[in-house]
């Protein structure tokens, strides 16, 4: 046993966490990668024989913080705080003892020193030569170019860092920008969300840790495992919008149901994340499933996007490749429905349910009016 992997299980007996804990969240953390089970144990390897603490460099700008209090809330399971003590967060202004001069100069060490990861919170501001947000009479632009100098790679974390978030909305006074919009020379990996969720960024630290590298990303840099799939695909009420039954006001009838959220304006059919999945609070729930509708907080401009609209469907699919409209068969429950749909990924039947819950009010206007 090397003097890490003792220095580890020493950890975890003083937390209270028992080797099978430990193993059941390496397997949990292969199922949010998208692993077969098989890998957990190669995941406990990398845990227990990891050389040293990866150093981390974590820098806040245009923010209000709810990444940070995320991050601070690392807790499905307890083992998730144990895996993140294999970082050595070096510099974070929110949480570090340390002040002025001295955080200072703890940051500069672990630059000169190089083999470290920074984590971006917040937008950056490029008006004004950036003065918008400046730390210790630098701007933004400025930290974030030393700080990547040496770096391994920058995570951004939240909206505002890795698509430019709030600060970003029109009409943007201040010209605020997401970090892969600045950083070229390392590897950028984005973590969108409102706030970003820690079981995601867990996942991320525990890939780069087994594999030696990010994990595979879409166009906007965001891994795959978390963001590979539809919101609408994987959703809990998915079976209830390929039925047609739609909560039509808060409150309704539907709604108390659990009904699908589309026309209360739920933007599930174009956002991508695993929320169904890992949730949020340790598992304990997530806007659609608490009856509110998904406002697609990990894509691009979400902001100006109108909160209770419903998407144009034949903005996400043409309607040629629309199924025929038809109910589904009385032996299909909702919940069946929706794990079929869930396996089939196929956002295309979002155009179906609509029509045909339009078509059923009609129906219904119609039969009134005769009586």
């Amino acid at each position: 046993m090397t003097n890490y992997q003792w220095e580890l299980e020493k950890v975890l007996t003083e937390r209270g966490i028992s080797r099978r804990d430990f193993l059941k969240f390496c397997t949990a953390m292969a199922g949010v990668l998208a692993l077969p089970g098989t890998f957990a144990p190669r995941i406990a390897r990398a845990m227990e024989e990891a050389p040293k603490r990866t150093p981390v460099v974590w820098l806040e700008f245009q923010d209000c913080a709810g990444c940070t209090e995320s991050f601070l809330r690392a807790s499905r399971p307890t083992a998730a705080e144990v895996i993140l003590d294999v970082l050595s967060v070096d510099y974070h202004e929110t949480i570090m003892a340390a002040a002025g001069h001295l955080a200072e100069e703890a940051k500069k060490q672990t630059i000169d020193a190089g083999g470290y990861l920074v984590v971006v919170e917040g937008a950056i501001p490029l008006n004004e030569n950036g003065l918008y947000c400046c730390i210790g009479g630098r701007t933004a632009v400025d930290i974030l170019e030393e700080a990547t100098a040496n770096a391994i790679a920058v995570i951004a974390v939240g909206n505002c860092a890795t698509f430019g978030g709030l600060p970003k909305a029109a009409p943007n006074p201040t010209k605020a920008v997401g970090a892969m919009e600045l950083v070229t020379h390392v590897p950028v990996l984005n973590l969108p969300g409102c706030p970003v969720n820690v079981v995601n960024l867990t996942a991320t630290v525990v890939h780069f840790l087994t594999f030696g590298e990010l994990p595979a990303t879409d166009k906007l840099h965001r891994p795959l495992f978390a963001y590979g799939s539809l919101i609408h695909d994987n959703c809990e009420r998915r079976g209830h919008f390929d039925a047609g039954e739609f909560v039509q006001q808060w409150g309704d009838e539907g709604h108390r149901k659990g009904w699908c959220l589309y026309e209360m304006g739920c933007k599930g059919p174009v956002a991508y994340h695993n929320c169904p999945a890992v949730r949020f609070n340790s598992g304990t729930s997530w806007p659609v499933g608490s009856g509110h509708g998904c406002i697609a907080c990990s894509e691009p401009d979400f902001w100006d996007r109108p909160k209770y609209e419903p998407v144009v469907l034949q903005e996400v699919t043409p309607p040629a490749t629309y199924p025929p409209v038809e109910a589904p068969p009385e032996t299909i429950s909702p919940a069946g429905a929706a794990t079929v749909a869930a396996v089939a990924g196929l956002a295309v039947g979002a155009a179906g349910g609509a029509a045909l819950s339009q078509s059923r009010r009609r129906d219904q206007a119609e039969q009134q009016a005769e009586d």
